[in-house]
C-alpha cells in the first residue's frame, strides 16, 4: 500500500492510495485457499474443489471484500499516521476509467484511488479572564412564597358537593364538545373535567360563562382561541363549546398549618415554606441563567474565529432548515408573507449553523482540555426524569435510549454543555446585580426579544 498526500489546503487534505495487484492478488488467494478447505460443493470432496473453480464462484465477491478491507485500513494509516482529528467521513473517488477499475478488481493492474478528509480546526483556547458576564439575582419576597403556599392550599382545598348555581371559586366537573366552524377539532372534546371557576385554568372567557349554572344543566359556550395559541391552525379562531355540568362543589376551608404541611409531606409549616422559597429560587436562578449563559456563548462567539468545516456547517444548515421549512408548512407561509426571500433566509439560517458549529467546537476543545467527563450516573439521572414521563412504559423507554447511541447522546450533550459553561464561568469576570423578580423577567424578555430580532 502507498499513500501520497496531494493537498493539503485549509482543513482540506486529499490522498493518492495505490493499493498492489501482487498484495489484493495475495490476499484473495489467502481467502480462497480458507474456503477450499471447508468448502462442501456437491461433486467434490472436501477440500478438494479446484481453486479456479472457487474463484468463477466467489472470486468478484471475495475481491470485492480484501479491496473494502483495504481501503479501511488505508483510511487508518491515513487518519492515525497523520494524527488528524477528522470532521466528518472520507470522501472515496474511485477512477473513471471503467477498464483500469475492471483490471484492478481482476488484479491484472494495481488499484488507485483518492481520499478527500476535512480536519477538525486547531483552537487556541487560553483564558477566560477577559470575559465579563453580569449576573442577575432575583431575592425571593415573602409575599412570593405566601402566593405559592396558597396556591398549594388551593390545589389541595376539599370540595363539597352543593345544591343550587355554580359560584365564583366552587369547582365543577363538566362533558364539553368544541367545534371551529362548525368542525369537531382534535382535542376539543373531553368528560369529567374539574374546572375551579375564576382559576382561569382554561381557555379565556370559558370559565365566566359557566358561573350560574345548575347540575344536569347544558350550556352554549362562546370563546376565542388566544392568538399565540400553541396549536396554529385554531389560534385567533372563535370556538363553541357544548357543555354539560354533571357535578357542582362547594370550596372548604383548609388551615395553613403544621397538619396542612405534613399533609404533603413535611415537618411543618416552616420546612414547606423553606421548601417554596427554595423552588422559587431555583426558578429565578434558571431564568437569570437563560440571559448571562447567552451572553457568555456570544462571547466566546466574538472570542474565537477560525475556519469551519464545510462538512458540519452544511450538516447543521440542512438540520436547521428542514426544521423552518417544516413549521413554514405547518402554518402556511411564504417568504414574501414574512417579508423575506428565500435567500436571505438561507444566509440567515447559514449564518446561525456557523455560529452553532463554531461554538460547539470551542465548547468541546474546552471541555476536553479541562479534563470534562459526563458521568453515566449523570445520564441515568436524566434518563430516568425522562421516563417518568410516560407512566406505566418507563422501562420500555430506558431500554430504547440505552439501545440507541444517538439517543443517549441528546441527553449528554446538554449535561456536557452546561459542566463547560460551569467551567468557564468560573474563571470570567463574574458580577452581580440584584434585582426584583420583575427586574429580572424584563432583563431576560429584553434580551429574547433583541435575539429574535438580530435574527429576522
Amino acid at each position: 500500500m502507498q499513500v501520497t498526500q496531494t493537498r493539503a489546503e485549509g482543513l482540506k487534505r486529499e490522498y493518492e492510495v495505490v493499493l498492489a495487484a501482487q498484495d489484493l492478488a495475495s490476499r484473495v488467494e489467502g481467502q480462497l485457499a480458507e474456503i477450499r478447505a471447508k468448502a462442501q460443493i456437491k461433486g467434490f470432496r472436501p477440500g478438494k474443489v479446484p481453486v479456479a473453480h472457487l474463484r468463477r464462484l466467489y472470486g468478484r465477491s471475495i475481491m470485492a471484500e480484501v479491496v473494502q478491507e483495504a481501503v479501511n485500513a488505508a483510511n487508518r494509516e491515513i487518519v492515525e499516521g497523520n494524527n488528524l482529528k477528522l470532521a466528518g467521513t472520507p470522501k472515496i473517488e474511485l477512477p473513471d476509467d471503467e477498464e483500469k477499475l475492471r483490471e484492478a478488481f481482476e488484479a491484472k493492474s494495481d488499484f488507485s484511488y483518492r481520499v478527500a478528509v476535512e480536519i477538525l480546526p486547531t483552537i487556541e483556547i487560553g483564558a477566560f479572564d477577559d470575559i465579563e458576564i453580569e449576573r442577575l439575582v432575583a431575592d425571593v419576597p415573602e409575599e412570593d412564597v405566601d402566593a405559592a403556599v396558597k396556591n398549594l392550599v388551593d390545589r389541595n382545598r376539599p370540595y363539597t358537593p352543593k345544591e343550587g348555581e355554580a359560584a365564583q371559586g366552587d369547582k365543577v366537573t363538566v362533558d364539553f364538545t368544541g367545534t371551529v366552524d362548525g368542525e369537531a377539532f382534535a382535542g376539543g372534546s373531553a368528560s369529567d373535567v374539574d374546572l375551579v371557576l375564576g382559576a382561569g385554568s382554561f381557555l379565556p372567557g370559558f370559565e365566566e360563562q359557566i358561573v350560574g349554572a345548575k347540575l344536569g344543566e347544558a350550556r352554549h359556550v362562546g370563546v376565542t382561541f388566544p392568538e399565540n395559541y400553541s396549536e396554529s391552525k385554531l389560534a385567533g379562531k372563535p370556538a363553541e363549546f357544548a357543555v354539560t355540568v354533571k357535578a357542582v362543589a362547594a370550596p372548604g376551608e383548609l388551615a395553613v398549618d403544621d397538619a396542612f404541611a405534613k399533609s404533603l409531606g413535611f415537618d411543618g409549616l416552616p420546612k414547606l415554606r423553606a421548601a417554596v422559597r427554595a423552588s422559587l429560587e431555583g426558578d429565578y436562578i434558571a431564568l437569570a441563567r437563560r440571559k448571562w449563559k447567552r451572553e457568555l456563548l456570544d462571547a466566546l462567539d466574538k472570542k474565537y474565529r477560525f475556519e469551519l468545516p464545510e462538512q458540519l456547517v452544511e450538516r447543521e444548515f440542512e438540520s436547521i432548515w428542514a426544521q423552518a421549512e417544516a413549521e413554514r408548512k405547518s402554518l402556511g407561509r411564504s417568504f414574501a408573507d414574512d417579508g423575506t426571500t428565500e435567500e436571505a433566509e438561507r444566509a440567515e439560517y447559514r449564518a446561525l449553523a456557523e455560529r452553532r458549529v463554531r461554538l460547539g467546537l470551542v465548547l468541546a476543545e474546552i471541555g476536553e482540555q479541562a479534563g470534562i467527563k459526563v458521568a453515566e450516573e449523570e445520564i441515568s439521572k436524566v434518563l430516568y426524569e425522562r421516563a417518568r414521563s410516560f407512566p406505566g412504559r418507563e422501562r420500555q423507554i430506558v431500554e430504547v435510549y440505552r439501545k440507541n447511541p444517538d439517543l443517549l447522546n441528546e441527553i449528554r450533550g446538554p449535561i456536557f454543555e452546561e459542566k463547560v459553561v460551569n467551567h468557564i464561568l468560573a474563571q470570567a469576570k463574574v458580577t452581580d446585580r440584584h434585582v426584583t423578580k420583575d427586574e429580572l423577567r424584563q432583563a431576560v424578555e429584553a434580551s429574547e426579544a433583541d435575539d429574535l430580532a438580530a435574527a429576522s
